[in-house]
């Protein structure tokens, strides 16, 4: 196959924090090596590196890297000890994640889902590298962030190719079937993906991921917090009582909540 030649992509870098001078260009060289091996175009690719002043955090260096793949986003982030560690992580997870979307492209071309176990759709080891969550007490908790858009209408496994794409732990859409507010995410532990969808009726199964048959809680926001707070887990998909619409509460980073909400 002869491949085309495409213009350079123009690399984006931000740096926050004390970032090592060196890092920057070691990062665009490593982002560049991947993008390079790629048939499609890249439209457009922006690298953040970040460290942590807080000596405390056990991997304070951060590593995020977003491109536009001819229109389809991807993006991959990583925590580790040393910059130069984040940066060579976040490299093998952007192609992980390139390779992981192009499995996906070929298994519904074939209308095929990955199988159980497939190591290419396994996120367990993935939580290995992922930002710590900064320890806030309950009472210094905030919603620091709102985002509110209108929730793509897409099949599932739809739905769990731009969570991939995006390097997300879940994924909030309207389920293209029956048009209920949904969420796809990973286990944690095992990696296993899940669906949830708002509602009174079952959802229908869904080979390759398991599908929760618990009702999700219909709670207004104050309730939700209380929820979350009380029961630890990283996100809490609920049914806002005011709106009738599933809304997203997880945890951030910092320690505070972000929220996310349909457009009416």
């Amino acid at each position: 196959m002869i491949r085309l030649q495409t213009p350079p992509v123009d690399i984006r870098l931000e740096t926050r924090g004390e970032v090592s001078l060196g890092a920057p260009d070691y990062a665009r060289a490593k982002v560049l090596a991947v993008i390079e091996r790629l048939d499609e175009p890249v439209l457009a690719a922006r690298v953040k590196l970040t460290q942590e002043a807080n000596h405390a955090i056990l991997k304070p260096a951060l590593a995020q890297v977003v491109i536009d793949l001819n229109g389809l986003p991807v993006r991959a982030h990583v925590a580790a000890a040393t910059m130069r560690e984040a940066v060579d992580l976040v490299q093998e997870r952007l192609a992980a994640r390139l390779a992981r979307i192009r499995q996906h492209t070929d298994l519904r071309r074939h209308h095929a889902v990955p199988p159980a176990g497939s190591e290419a759709w396994d996120g367990a080891a993935r939580r290995g590298h992922r930002p710590h969550h900064r320890h806030r007490a309950p009472e210094d908790r905030r919603i620091v962030r709102h985002k509110t858009y209108s929730l793509s209408r897409q099949a599932v496994w739809a739905a769990v190719l731009e969570m991939e794409a995006m390097d997300y732990d879940f994924h909030l859409f309207t389920e293209a079937g029956a048009g209920r507010d949904s969420v796809v995410y990973r286990d944690e532990g095992t990696g296993d993906l899940h669906l949830a969808c708002a509602g009174p009726a079952e959802p229908e199964p869904e080979r390759g991921l398991s599908v929760s048959t618990a009702r999700v809680p219909e709670l207004a926001l104050a309730e939700a917090v209380a929820r979350i707070d009380l029961t630890g887990l990283p996100f809490l998909f609920f049914t806002d009582v005011a709106t009738g619409r599933g809304n997203v509460l997880y945890h951030r980073h910092d320690g505070h909540f972000g929220l996310i909400t349909p457009a009416r």
